[in-house]
């Protein structure tokens, strides 16, 4: 059996660049939209996105913040994980630093998708990094979503606006994700790990 260091060598997944999420969320984004049957127009009225940027987003010149590509999987129904779609091994090591980094707009809150649920589970894994400042607030997600936290460092209040908890390392919180929610760092480099449950 191969020992950590083999497995680390032979089966990590590299990091992400921008570029390479950039190219995923363009093939993912057309496919998904043709696989709805609607046009670009539609697509960005229902998610609030102007036409221009949804069409640089699909042409691979876009450059995609996280409350965009939230309210594009919103639109289209289908989790983040499916516009995102990262690269799937048997075995997979992602050390803290590494992973394709989402960065949000307003908000020093950053976010990297360590795994997306397989086939017929819609359950997606992320690391969270966030600093003290302006909270994140999610736009509400697909009816039925659940988000479960596991805070790893620092303090935040987390949860659905108006209800937020503040937690502390190893305190874990669920709550519907599919109502406006914060997540809001109290300390410096403020850790976390998400599991976003899509009905």
């Amino acid at each position: 059996m191969a020992d950590a260091n083999d497995r680390d060598r032979g089966h990590g997944r590299d990091p992400g660049t921008a570029a390479e999420i950039v190219a995923a969320v363009a093939t993912s984004l057309r496919r998904e939209r043709e696989r709805a049957g609607i046009s670009l127009t539609e697509l960005a009225r229902r998610a609030g996105v102007a036409k221009s940027t949804l069409s640089q987003l699909e042409a691979g010149s876009g450059n995609p913040g996280l409350e965009t590509l939230w309210a594009l999987a919103v639109a289209l129904r289908v989790p983040l994980s499916r516009l995102v779609d990262p690269p799937r091994r048997g075995i997979e090591v992602i050390r803290a630093g590494e992973g394709a980094e989402m960065r949000t707009e307003g908000a020093e809150y950053s976010a990297v998708m360590l795994a997306a649920s397989p086939p017929g589970v819609r359950r997606d894994v992320y690391r969270v990094r966030a600093q003290p400042g302006a909270p994140y607030v999610a736009r509400p997600h697909v009816p039925g979503t659940v988000e479960h936290v596991i805070l790893s460092a620092g303090r935040a209040l987390v949860g659905p606006e108006g209800e937020a908890v503040e937690l502390a390392p190893g305190d874990y919180l669920r709550y519907p994700g599919d109502v406006p929610h914060v997540f809001d760092a109290l300390e410096p480099d403020t850790l976390a790990v998400m599991v976003t449950e899509d009905p």
